[in-house]
């Protein structure tokens, strides 16, 4: 087993920082449109032998040190109840969304086992077939209730601030259900194989500093203290305005989009807390050099130990293949 990434996370003395990618497998890759072609996503996800071919077929191109099981962050609401479906040009779409806290006793409390047993069946079809540590992954609960709240995503989040700042009590007791349902989710993903897990904050950077220690972090908080037996990450994208609350959450390491310098991040956390990224996964469109260049100012930015190479955010559907293999044969030639 490669354990250059569990190492890292343990801020162990590493020839080179590990690394691997964000939505790594996807739309880049050709074969993974071919696997995917005439089979609705969800579908797609929900059936163990595709989801665990496409999570291996990036690791047939590119030496990545790490593995992340392919599903989606909004299984879990689907599995509360909710009706969720995928559309070509709106992406994930909840028909049923919540609008008024009447609508919570609509909320089913899952099973793991009896209602999401596709992502453990397919890590337990992946387990035998990897030679690199494999991340589980959830959202995180602000997340989970911005997309259930707004019924997809919403970069200005009307929906779910007007709810948050009309029902602060129920809008906290939702919070509180997600976090239990992520907790088993992450935890039964431990139990089938995972090595590390990660909790995508996608939608809680758009908060004010106040409102995020207020709900999102207390929420992450609670996930973090009760999920065991494995490294547990957390990635909030946007998060320069709420730097200061990440350390109070518990996670062993942090990941970070590009509009934060890894130097001033690991300056605010502790230069012993671990952190992952973080070059702008649009770079990887831009020329060879340029994308070697920025590959070295990111390593040298993290310093030698308690870093993981990644991008910023995940890979979009247009990146070049060729791009991230510059990125990732520059990160595996550096020596510190």
């Amino acid at each position: 087993m490669n354990d250059l990434l569990l190492r890292a996370l343990r801020s162990e003395p590493v020839e080179r920082p590990p690394v691997w990618f964000m939505r790594q497998a996807g739309r880049y890759l050709p074969e993974y449109l071919q696997t995917r072609s005439g089979t609705d996503f969800l579908t797609f996800c929900r059936s163990p032998e595709l989801a665990a071919e496409v999570t291996l077929q990036p690791l047939r191109r590119f030496p990545f040190d790490a593995s992340i099981v392919f599903n989606d962050i909004l299984v879990p609401p689907a599995a509360m109840g909710l009706d969720l479906r995928f559309e070509d040009k709106r992406g994930p779409v909840f028909r049923d969304p919540i609008r008024h806290p009447s609508d919570l006793a609509r909320l089913k409390i899952p099973s793991v086992q009896r209602d999401m047993p596709e992502v453990l069946e397919t890590i337990r079809l992946l387990i035998p077939q990897l030679d690199v540590p494999l991340f589980g992954f959830a959202g995180a609960p602000f997340t989970l209730a911005a997309y259930m709240i707004e019924g997809g995503g919403a970069k200005e989040l009307e929906n779910v601030k007007g709810f948050m700042w009309r029902y602060p009590e129920e809008f906290s007791r939702l919070l509180t259900l997600l976090s239990d349902v992520v907790i088993d989710y992450l935890n039964a993903q431990i139990e089938a194989g995972c090595a590390a897990v990660q909790l995508f904050d996608t939608w809680a950077g758009g908060l004010d500093p106040q409102d995020y220690a207020r709900f999102a972090a207390p929420a992450a908080r609670r996930v973090f203290e009760q999920v065991k037996g494995a490294p547990a990450l957390y990635y909030c994208r946007d998060s320069a305005a709420v730097l200061p609350a990440l350390k109070g959450l518990g996670a062993d390491a942090y990941a970070f989009d590009w509009r934060i310098d890894l130097g001033t991040a690991r300056a605010v956390l502790g230069t012993d807390v671990p952190v992952m990224g973080n070059l702008d996964p649009v770079a990887l469109y831009g020329p060879e050099e340029v994308i070697r260049e920025k590959v070295r100012e990111v390593i040298q930015r993290a310093g030698p130990t308690g870093h993981i190479f990644n991008i910023g955010h995940g890979l979009t559907p247009g990146t070049p293949v060729e791009g991230v293999a510059a990125a990732v044969d520059e990160v595996r030639r550096w020596r510190w």
